[in-house]
């Protein structure tokens, strides 16, 4: 049965949705004494979790990938798609690379295993909720090598990206290794206001939604969407 309550907006609001109650209720209490966070609603599955969602209206979802009816990945797409300033977290044990890249397709901002430390879990629920993207350290070092492994820009630009110019895919490579806008800015020698242009531009054409869709783009070779067109 869900769960909602009323709390401080100026706080980081969460909504819980996972089956296994007992987890479930342990991160809640984990979370709410956090002081600049506040769980707002819980709910045990995809079809709860998304109403409750737009009810409470969250800054982050923390969202289990395997659950019976509408599993993870249908319902972060539901979510995002009537409530998209929310940031959808997988949270779950899968840790292999199809869950991963299926969860990232369908638009999630992060992706971290259940079996991190409670202080890294509230630190990844402040970076989703101020816009970053994180995902589990764990994942993140086969993500970068397909990433590194894909063909050169000249070749990826002509093939799998073939809407980007060579200075948005080499931006792209760049995110996908976890730099920051002003990173990406120091290391090509142009502005940050410059790489977010290009990135923004380069979403768009793309499809995509975040930087981690773009870092799993091209660790994919350069997958597309079921709504983009050929």
């Amino acid at each position: 049965m869900s769960e909602t309550e009323v709390t401080d907006r100026s706080m980081i609001r969460v909504v819980l949705i996972d089956d296994q109650s007992l987890f479930r209720q342990a991160i809640a209490t984990l979370v709410a004494a956090q002081s600049d966070m506040s769980v707002v609603g819980q709910a045990v599955g995809g079809e709860e979790g998304v109403a409750v969602v737009l009810v409470t209206e969250p800054d982050v979802v923390l969202l289990d990938l395997e659950m019976p009816g509408m599993d993870g990945i249908e319902t972060a797409r539901e979510i995002l798609a009537k409530r998209p300033g929310s940031k959808v977290v997988m949270l779950t044990v899968n840790d292999d690379d199809d869950s991963f890249l299926a969860a990232i397709r369908a638009g999630a901002h992060g992706y971290l295993l259940k079996d991190l430390h409670p202080a890294e879990l509230f630190a990844q629920i402040r970076s989703a909720a101020s816009g970053q993207n994180p995902i589990a350290p764990k994942l993140l070092p086969r993500l970068l090598s397909q990433v590194r492994t894909t063909p050169s820009h000249e070749t990826a630009g002509s093939h799998a990206c073939p809407n980007l110019s060579d200075r948005e895919l080499e931006i792209l490579q760049c995110a996908a290794e976890g730099l920051t806008n002003r990173e990406i800015g120091q290391r090509l020698f142009i502005t940050e206001g410059t790489v977010k242009n290009h990135m923004h531009n380069s979403l768009r054409k793309l499809g995509l939604d975040n930087r981690m869709q773009a870092a799993a783009y091209l660790a994919a070779g350069g997958f597309r969407r079921p709504d983009m067109p050929e």
